[in-house]
């Protein structure tokens, strides 16, 4: 995996975040396939922030690992605002973590639909007793810069939840 320095700059920025007020993180990946985890373990020391992480590319690995309602899936999709949130909120449950970062989302090239084109990406991040959620679409047209962008989007996400806590 190529990572770019700003990406790099803002993994270690997270991880200085969270190790300053005794923040463990988990990640809860579909579309990304582990690399928000793989970006934030490149870098070293990162062993005391980084519980671990669920790839649940799968819709039934969704379920099991990290509990998604079939329900939620039947009637949004997997690339839904919905699912995120759950895939954030199971994360959490299922880990000793603080905060869980999920992404899921159409990289392409395939894939994509009128109502979801390719580049859509649906985040959850959930931190206490909270759970936020937000969609973006990401019109960059590669597989591998869709991707990155999803994961620069939750670096960055989950640094601004730390800040303003």
């Amino acid at each position: 995996m190529n990572i770019d320095d700003h990406i790099l700059a803002l993994a270690q920025s997270v991880l200085d975040q969270a190790r300053n007020r005794n923040i463990k993180l988990v990640t809860a990946e579909s579309c990304t396939g582990g690399m928000i985890a793989g970006v934030l373990t490149a870098l070293s020391g990162s062993s005391d922030v980084v519980y671990g992480g669920f790839i649940t590319y799968a819709n039934d690995a969704k379920e099991a690992m990290i509990g998604v309602q079939e329900t939620t899936l039947i009637n949004h999709g997997a690339v839904s605002v919905e699912v995120a949130g759950e895939m954030a909120s199971g994360a959490l449950e299922r880990s000793a973590a603080d905060i869980a970062i999920a992404v899921t989302g159409v990289a392409g090239p395939s894939g994509g639909s009128a109502k979801k084109p390719v580049g859509t990406v649906c985040f959850g991040l959930a931190y206490r007793d909270e759970v936020l959620t937000e969609k973006q679409v990401f019109d960059l047209g590669e597989r591998h810069a869709i991707r990155m962008k999803t994961v620069e989007q939750a670096l960055t996400m989950t640094l601004n939840v730390m800040s303003a806590d």
